[in-house]
């Protein structure tokens, strides 16, 4: 590793022994992108992109990075691991080569360039953040970092402005910045300018750096950006003299001293201060093009490129630091030696950690199919795969596993101690993938949401019956003072307590710190409630509507339904997403888009209570665990009325437990949510054909019905209905898959499964357009009627 000797002050830019271990940063980086290029196009490594002449900004922004600090990438950006020792060229190139054993930032799961350094330990128990240089999981989607970084720099705000949040292992005083990395051509993306706007509004400790190379891709900035300058547009949002707005910064990728002493002046004051800022980092220049996919000479001019080679970031450096008499070219050339040595051995030492065990196997697995050949020399089947195992170059585990699996299908009726060790290889094979793959999509410890343990609800005479939003707002205001790091917000939550009164009054008696109105920015509001609750807070962020969370999709789908699995467990983001929807009326407040939600946030729970009791058990569930969630609230349950438990505050709801509402013997209904009402009226004009029907309240979409209680119900009655006001082959195709495949429910069936759904189209608005559109107590009746008259006839 190289010796830190970092620049802590304007005086210190030209001290010698800083600029060349900065140098020397610079030379290993290059050295390495350069590596990564090499590793993609020999066939070692899938895809690669890297930090070339992107280096010398890098290591002026880690000047003034201090451990408590956080940053929000979208990808490259190993320059700064390697100032701040983060990590080494080897960790870096483990991801290259997926190493799924080496691999620090995501166990295999995310192509090179995406970082991430632990929040939690082996236990699930926080580490301490403000000891610590924190990277938030990178992340692809362009722009979508902007959202997340918004929320670590909001938890800053929180930190410093809480009293109550003083003493804490997250924070020293929310004297943390959070540095957000975006490529020029993504400013062109809703979410930049939703949360630049943001954070204007806001006030938070965000430093965005804009890393303008020219082009996005192949598309020039004329294409891009107006007037070709992120800087000059947001002019507009330069902060005024009472400090409110955005700092900005103008310099040049290539000119060292002045990078050095922008970020070192312009991150103290946002430090001390919580003015955002904006760097905009210009001249930058990209050697190889954007990645290992092509080549940027087929849309660079001649001019273009000739200019490239003379503002090359190192290359400037290197003439900065020759023209002060800082170094010698000779002493350089020995720096730049040195680095490309460290490097080589560095791939040398990652690629033989990675491929060692790998050729070990295909070793093995050779000397196994020499013997099935041996074994089976009738069958030419054999010799060709032998032969196709054989012509493999660097083989990794899946394609070892796939030839022995076609081996075990020709073979299938054969049986030797060679076939046996085969099928041990595909066994482990597939217990590896397990581990490596398929673990970690939702919390696995006691912290899990679904390892909470069950607290039922207490009623006595004394019990009270309220209004829906009455027992919401009562639990809310309970939840406000038992938990001091819980915060709400949202559109409309803060001064009238959102639109259907949940937190009404919490704001005057808890402060606006605690519960506080948003703009309509859904994007940002995820990303708040993303950055708040990876820096130990616990926020719940209301999108108003459930349509309207197709606003906040992309920031709920690639980031926080995704962070603990591309992470492998090392960093969570236990937000509470709540919303409201069902039986909306009109083509854009619909309220059942249940299968888009089911579709894109795997990662996160998704929970619909039937009533307000329901919802508090549920969230008093997710505040004692540490994976997010989506609670989606019944729109028309506000007003009505239920017996708010004694423990209010203390009881919890187990997620992926149905509950039968009602037992029956002739058919077994499914449902959730406000239609649990629907199928209730349904039920009521079916005993009066004596038509006995269980219903089922499935309670919790994801997870669903762990404990298969729902084909305990198709044992007894033999007929399947399911009720959902979801698009046709929506929610209901889930939930059959669910209850026929994995369950095994279609042995139980005596007649075919019934699914009783919304129409293909969006409901109009009005009453007649709701009643035509969705499905209705009418129509449970008469689908149910119909099944058990099909079945039996006679018995009407």
């Amino acid at each position: 590793m190289v010796e830190k000797t970092f620049v802590t002050s304007i005086t210190d830019i030209k001290s010698k022994d800083s600029v060349l271990h900065d140098y020397k940063i610079c030379c290993l980086s290059r050295e390495l992108s350069l590596t990564i290029r090499k590793e993609v196009l020999t066939g070692k490594a899938k895809f690669g992109v890297s930090d070339d002449g992107k280096e010398v900004f890098q290591v002026a922004l880690a000047k003034a990075y201090h451990k408590g600090d956080f940053r929000a990438d979208y990808y490259r950006g190993h320059t700064l691991l390697l100032a701040l020792d983060l990590a080494t060229a080897e960790d870096i190139l483990a991801q290259l080569y997926a190493d799924t054993n080496n691999d620090p930032f995501s166990g295999g799961r995310q192509m090179n360039g995406h970082h991430a350094t632990a929040y939690i330990d082996a236990d699930e128990q926080w580490l301490p953040q403000k000891d610590l240089y924190n990277l938030s999981s990178d992340i692809s989607t362009t722009a979508g970092q902007m959202a997340r970084g918004l929320g670590l720099a909001f938890a800053s705000k929180r930190y410093r402005q809480d009293p109550l949040l003083q003493n804490t292992d997250f924070s020293e005083q929310g004297n943390e910045v959070c540095f957000c990395n975006i490529g020029d051509g993504s400013t062109s993306e809703g979410p930049f300018w939703e949360a630049v706007n943001a954070a204007g509004v806001l006030q938070v400790p965000l430093a965005i750096t804009v890393v303008d190379d020219g082009y996005g891709i192949s598309v020039p900035k004329k294409y891009q950006t107006t007037k070709e300058s992120i800087s000059a547009v947001l002019e507009g949002f330069r902060e005024d003299q009472n400090f409110e707005g955005l700092s900005i910064y103008h310099i040049k990728g290539w000119d060292y001293a002045a990078l050095c002493e922008a970020y070192i002046k312009g991150i103290e004051k946002v430090r001390k201060t919580h003015t955002p800022a904006l760097f905009h980092v210009d001249e930058l220049t990209q050697p190889q093009g954007h990645s290992t996919s092509g080549s940027h000479e087929r849309y660079k001019s001649k001019d273009r490129l000739k200019w490239e080679q003379q503002y090359d970031c190192n290359r400037q450096f290197r003439l900065w630091i020759i023209a002060n008499d800082l170094a010698t070219a000779e002493e350089l050339a020995e720096i730049e030696k040195e680095a490309a040595e460290e490097i080589k051995s560095a791939k040398n030492k990652a690629w033989k950690s990675f491929n060692t065990p790998l050729q070990k196997d295909w070793k093995r697995v050779q000397e196994l199919f020499t013997q099935l050949e041996r074994e089976f020399p009738q069958e030419e089947r054999i010799a060709s795969l032998r032969k196709e195992l054989k012509s493999l170059i660097n083989p990794v585990l899946s394609e070892l596993t796939m030839l022995i699996r076609r081996a075990l299908f020709i073979l299938r009726k054969q049986e030797t101690d060679t076939i046996q060790q085969l099928r041990t290889f595909v066994q482990n094979a597939y217990a590896k993938a397990e581990t490596r793959y398929h673990s970690h999509l939702y919390g696995e410890g006691t912290q899990a949401a679904t390892n909470i343990p069950q607290v039922e609800p207490k009623y006595s005479t004394e019990s009270p019956l309220k209004n829906g939003f009455e027992i919401i707002n009562t639990y809310f205001d309970k939840i406000l003072k038992q938990r001091q790091n819980v915060y709400a917000f949202g559109e409309d939550v803060g001064k009238i307590g959102d639109v259907n009164q949940g937190f009404a009054g919490l704001q005057e008696k808890y402060g606006e710190h605690r519960v506080f109105d948003t703009g309509i920015r859904e994007w940002t509001i995820i990303g708040q409630a993303i950055g708040m609750a990876m820096r130990g807070l616990r926020p719940i962020a209301e999108i108003q509507y459930l349509d309207y969370l197709i606003y906040a999709f992309p920031p709920l789908s690639d980031d926080l339904a995704t962070l603990r699995y591309r992470t492998n467990n090392i960093q969570v983001a236990p937000a509470i997403i709540r919303t409201r929807g069902h039986r909306l009326e009109g083509i854009w407040h619909s309220g059942s888009p249940m299968s888009v939600l089911l579709g894109g946030l795997r990662g996160m729970y998704i929970c619909t209570p039937r009533n307000f009791v329901q919802a508090a058990g549920m969230y008093n569930t997710l505040l004692r665990s540490n994976d997010p969630a989506l609670v989606v609230e019944c729109l028309n349950g506000y007003r009505l009325k239920e017996k708010q438990p004694d423990n209010l505050g203390e009881f919890t709801v187990p997620l992926g437990v149905p509950e039968v509402l009602q037992e029956g013997t002739d058919v077994t209904l499914v449902t959730y949510g406000s239609c649990v009402r629907v199928a209730q009226k349904a039920i009521d004009m079916l005993e009066a054909d004596d038509i006995s029907v269980e219903l089922v309240d499935i309670q919790t979409l994801i997870p669903f019905d762990l404990e298969h209680r729902i084909l305990a119900s198709l044992k007894k009655t033999n007929r399947l209905v399911i009720l959902d006001e979801d698009v046709p082959g929506g929610a209901s195709a889930y939930i059959l898959q669910h209850i026929l495949e994995e369950q095994d429910g279609y042995f139980q069936l005596d007649s075919k499964p019934v699914t009783i759904t919304a129409t293909s189209h969006r409901p109009p608005y009005g009453s007649d357009g709701d009643y035509f559109s969705k499905p209705n107590a009418e129509d449970v009746y008469e689908r149910i009627f119909n099944l058990i008259f099909e079945a039996d006839p006679a018995r009407f």
